[in-house]
């Protein structure tokens, strides 16, 4: 059974294709159309998946949509009127979009296509956080498990508690827009002068550097009240962002009065600014943590699975076996909305089909990849020198170790936020300037912003403390850990100012060739560990093609750049 899997344009737009329970393909529209976090209906992103598994569109037996359009429905807003989308257009734009990708359709109306109950394919709108559900429990290795979901928000939910077990997913409680976690993140996101859905990942590094329990702990706990049901309320006079296009900000004038004057884009950062963003990460963590064991009571169960944006937040989810009653935590490597396409295939197939298989998935190189003949031909297309090498691994950890940055692009392009050693930038975490280096010279961002350590997973133990300390494994970069104290002076590029690492442990068992190159780096110097952050310039999808990698490898400050066997030098 083929399920193809679309989350069409909710916060980026992303298509799978699940095959007898297998994950054959998946990628989002941001990669092919190079538009960073792209809403566009993922056609090309739809079309790799169909190549991918050899198939056309009418070859599949389903199609699952991550939002349920027939919500909305039940009572249209005459906002929508206008400029901004009905989500029910959802029922006649998908099946609109899906025929005009067909080579050859199916029938000529869209109305027939719909209604005819001899169709062979059958499009399904899977309630926005059962497919978050979906996607963090059928990834995960649990039979069983509780299911947590926060995000911004789906149709009307932004908050669910649910019970995954063999085909099936049972939602105990909920907690309704417009009371939202991820909202109020968002909307002070967007007061410290950052793009609201987007940089909430810059508010998190950026707390590192806040005073720690400061003035404004008090004040951002009166945003938001704890219920004894265990979910929770915000006070809606500081917020205006359910009031959609009424406003110009998320947030009221009331929280200009509580927290001062807003940071306008691109201004200096300040200690208040600072101290907000600490506050926020601090209220953010006890009210996730009040979800968590309102879910474990409800539950009785050890192992629990999260999903939603607020899983993003991987300073937290370090935190969560060792502050919760919850001693097992998987967070999968697309727990945002760009895992939604997943999620809904996942669900249409175990929960809807009874598909018997059950894969148990153990990386996320779901995306396109390239041969050395076809590298070969784009270099040569540009006229561009390059050396192919048998022994890649050993070459380039020679270049890292001599302090070279280098553009790596290996094998299947992930699928989520984060690259995890096949579209990366790497780098010698020995050298106390490779953060600064990469920052100014090739991801142009924030200098506050710190980059991951991959470490080979048997020496994760070694440099961070972890909760189980042989047996943790953080294959996503899901989590950050502290760095033991002495090793911080050891790796110092991949060490925040807190002293801690988004880690990413990295095997033999599911990336060979990235595993082999840390190895031999570890050879060269005794350190099992690189830095790792994603082969792209600050404000551009992560590359997916030759042709992006050269482009990207031209454009800033990288030394080398592999492209499978060949290397290409400055």
């Amino acid at each position: 059974m083929r399920i193809l899997g679309i989350a069409p344009d909710v916060w980026i737009s992303t298509a799978a294709l699940v095959e007898d329970g297998r994950i054959i393909a998946a990628a989002a529209e941001e990669r092919f159309n190079r538009q960073k976090l792209s809403k566009a209906f993922p056609a090309h992103a739809l079309a790799y998946c169909l190549r991918e598994a050899g198939c056309q569109l009418e070859d599949v037996d389903g199609i699952a949509v991550g939002w349920n359009p027939g919500i909305h429905i039940r009572s249209a807003s005459p906002r929508y009127f206008s400029t901004n989308r009905w989500r029910g257009e959802y029922l006649v734009n998908v099946p609109a979009a899906l025929l005009h990708a067909m080579a050859n359709p199916m029938v000529d109306r869209i109305e027939e296509w719909i209604r005819t109950p001899n169709s062979k394919i059958h499009v399904t709108f899977v309630d926005h956080h059962q497919a978050h559900a979906a996607s963090a429990f059928f990834l995960s290795p649990f039979a069983e498990a509780a299911i947590l979901t926060v995000d911004g928000r789906g149709e009307t939910e932004t908050c669910t508690w649910s019970v995954g077990s063999v085909g099936q997913i049972k939602k105990l409680q909920a907690v309704r827009f417009p009371h939202s976690l991820g909202e109020m993140y968002s909307a002070i996101t967007e007061f410290l002068g950052f793009q609201s859905y987007s940089d909430e990942w810059k508010v998190m590094a950026l707390a590192s550097y806040g005073r720690p329990n400061n003035e404004y702990v008090c004040r951002i706990r009166k945003l938001i009240e704890l219920r004894d049901d265990g979910g929770f309320e915000l006070d809606l006079t500081y917020f205006s962002y359910y009031l959609f296009d009424r406003q110009p900000t998320m947030y009221s004038d009331k929280v200009l009065e509580l927290l001062g004057p807003p940071r306008n884009p691109g201004e200096e950062l300040e200690q208040r600014h600072r101290d907000i963003a600490w506050a926020l990460q601090r209220v953010f963590e006890e009210v996730y943590t009040h979800l968590l064991f309102r879910l474990h009571a409800s539950t009785g169960l050890s192992r629990v699975v999260l999903a939603g944006g607020a899983a993003m937040n991987s300073v937290y989810n370090g935190t969560i076996a060792r502050r919760t009653p919850f001693k097992e935590v998987f967070i999968p490597s697309c727990p945002d909305d760009s895992g939604v396409s997943v999620g809904a295939a996942l669900y249409a197939y175990h929960c809807l089909n009874s598909g018997p298989h059950r894969e148990l998935h153990e990386h996320n190189y779901w995306g396109p990849s390239y041969s050395n003949a076809e590298i070969e031909a784009e270099l040569r297309k540009y006229k561009i020198p390059a050396k192919r090498h048998f022994d890649i691994e050993t070459v380039t950890a020679r270049l890292l170790a001599d302090g070279k940055l280098i553009g790596w692009f290996q094998g299947r392009m992930e699928f989520g936020q984060r690259a995890l050693g096949n579209r990366s930038i790497l780098a010698d975490p020995r050298n106390p300037a490779a953060k600064d280096l990469v920052n100014a010279a090739v991801k142009y961002r924030e200098s506050f912003r710190p980059f991951a350590p991959a470490v080979l997973e048997e020496n994760a133990h070694e440099y961070f403390d972890l909760p189980m300390r042989e047996t943790e494994t953080v294959p996503y970069m899901e989590k950050v850990f502290p760095v033991r104290s002495d090793k911080r002076e050891v790796i110092p590029a991949v060490v925040h100012v807190d002293g801690t690492g988004r880690l990413q442990t990295v095997s033999r068992r599911t990336n060979p060739r990235f595993y082999n190159l840390i190895h031999e780096f570890q050879l060269l110097t005794g350190i099992p560990i690189l830095l790792n952050t994603s082969f792209n310039l600050n404000g551009e999808p992560i590359v997916c093609s030759p042709t992006d990698a050269i482009r990207t490898f031209y454009s800033c400050g990288l030394d080398a750049l592999v492209l499978d066997d060949w290397v290409v030098l400055k």
